[in-house]
């Protein structure tokens, strides 16, 4: 059997009559559909001029149609390049530019500023789809053959980029194999006890690895169904639980249900799993939902370069706080964060990793890749941890200040080069602070060289224009200087300590 994924997931398909995407207005696609369909839009994609290699861009709405689009790519031996819909017209240049896709797709609405930026770094063919699920290619797929095979690719060959910030402001792009992306759903789906009976409701985006490699690929190889909605909505998460045996979210999902009377035992009764990632879930959440609704949430540990790592058990004590244990065939070591030397169980270090989940390199970047790698096949993760006595893992901390908010990576060098590029701005520092519904709200600390022209509000609308809006920081502090040690360097913890009750 080909080692492309697609052959993977047809190999595992269920009954061609079984639902596999239900949307919240009743369309369902099943399996057979998704052979079909999927057939169709490969056939798209090569009239388009598609090779096997090629990368297929999208910035598109969470639609089936989107995600059948990721499965023609597969099957056509092209690599998928999700970009998250709230990446500006100046970002998507770069990733356009970096990756020079043979084909780019994009919501109706953004047509014509996609095909400028286009024409400008040279991609030659832009279509669009949209949330309703029409669209340029919809159009091509509908009228193509349903006919379309399965090219042949190896485990090594590449299914996948997802761009991850970078902390110079450069964003790289993760090269994921179909190898890596087998091995990590085989292994999940196997863990996590999923089967053709369950039910997943999905509400998370489908341009991270969460939403797409997690969730959708275990539901795939394990034959099951999804609930799909465009994104968490709270009336509707309740409406759907009682049809779901499963979910998958960030901590923000889960603190909003708890937010709510509606959200108590009996609804979750028949549930056969929460899970949750992307972020650091707080122990006194973990502890409140399951005092709630008798379901202690399983956490994992993953990243964009590595899939998941390391996950809390299935059967067993899920402990707060923790991301469990390593996944079968995953190697996990904490090392000095300078010298690279393995340190004894219990110490503070530098999470490393190494297996068959962990990805090819940054593309076009083999220095970067070179650097982050040990000469035995480690990947030096930035994540710093520690093992405890049982062999549960702790992420105690990030190296190189990332943030998480939201379930989003955000780099603060990034959204520093942003601030200090204003009229008024002196110099920043951006730090991520606790905040109850994102896990860490990115929080701008800034010297302004005439206060007068500088506010909350004038920063936080310039910084739209140019980044993300889950980059933009949520709150904006002035200060008259930024503390500094003997060396001069910006002391964040400093800062994170001085301004950790701002969204209390």
């Amino acid at each position: 059997m080909s080692d492309n994924l697609y052959a993977v997931i047809r190999n595992h398909m269920a009954d061609p009559a079984r639902p596999f995407i239900e949307t919240r207005d009743g369309s369902i696609c099943t399996y057979g559909d998704v052979d079909a369909r999927s057939a169709q839009f490969a056939q798209a994609l090569v009239d388009l001029g598609v090779e096997p290699g090629d990368r297929v861009a999208a910035q598109v709405d969470k639609t089936m149609e989107a995600i059948l689009l990721y499965l023609g790519c597969l099957r056509a031996g092209a690599v998928y390049l999700p970009l998250n819909t709230g990446y500006t017209p100046a970002e998507i240049e770069y990733f356009l530019g970096d990756a020079e896709p043979r084909v780019a797709v994009c919501r109706p609405q953004v047509a014509e500023q996609f095909r400028a930026i286009a024409a400008t770094v040279g991609v030659p063919e832009v279509e669009t789809l949209s949330a309703d699920g029409g669209g340029s290619i919809l159009d091509k797929a509908t009228a193509a053959s349903t006919s379309f095979g399965i090219v042949e690719r190896t485990e090594d060959d590449l299914a996948a980029i997802l761009y991850t910030s970078g902390t110079t402001g450069r964003s790289k792009g993760a090269m994921l194999t179909h190898g890596n992306l087998r091995s990590n759903a085989e292994t999940l789906a196997e863990v996590w006890r999923f089967s053709a009976d369950d039910v997943l409701l999905h509400a998370l985006p489908i341009f991270h690895t969460h939403g797409l490699f997690v969730a959708t690929n275990v539901t795939l190889l394990s034959g099951g169904s999804m609930l799909f909605l465009p994104g968490f909505e709270l009336d509707a998460v309740l409406d759907l639980l009682p049809r779901a045996t499963a979910m998958m979210g960030v901590p923000t999902f889960y603190t909003r249900l708890l937010g709510t009377p509606a959200f108590a035992r009996d609804l979750v009764s028949h549930m056969r799993l929460f899970v949750s990632g992307s972020a650091p879930l707080s122990p006194e959440t973990h502890k409140a939902f399951e005092a709630r609704t008798g379901h202690a949430i399983l956490e994992r540990y993953g990243m964009t370069e590595t899939n998941m790592n390391s996950s809390n058990p299935y059967d067993g004590a899920r402990l707060a706080g923790t991301v469990g244990f390593p996944l079968p065939g995953v190697e996990i070591r904490i090392t000095h964060p300078e010298t690279g030397k393995a340190l004894p169980q219990g110490d503070v270090g530098m999470i490393e990793i190494r297996g068959p989940n962990v990805f090819k390199g940054y593309w076009r970047m083999p220095e970067k890749t070179a650097a982050e790698f040990r000469d035995d096949g480690f990947f030096i993760s930035g994540d710093l941890g520690r093992f405890d006595k049982r062999g549960y893992l702790s992420i105690v901390g990030r190296d190189k200040d990332l943030i998480i908010s939201g379930g989003y990576n955000v780099y603060p060098a990034e959204v520093e080069a942003a601030l200090d590029a204003l009229d008024g701005v002196s110099e920043s520092a951006v730090v991520g602070l606790p905040h109850r519904d994102f896990g860490e709200g990115v929080t701008a600390i800034v010297v302004a060289t005439d206060t007068s022209a500088v506010s909350e509000d004038v920063v936080r609308s310039s910084l739209v224009e140019v980044l993300a809006k889950y980059k933009v920081p949520k709150r904006v502090i002035c200060v008259d200087s930024l503390p500094r040690n003997a060396m001069g360097k910006i002391q964040k913890k400093a800062l994170r300590e001085t301004y950790a009750d701002t969204y209390s």
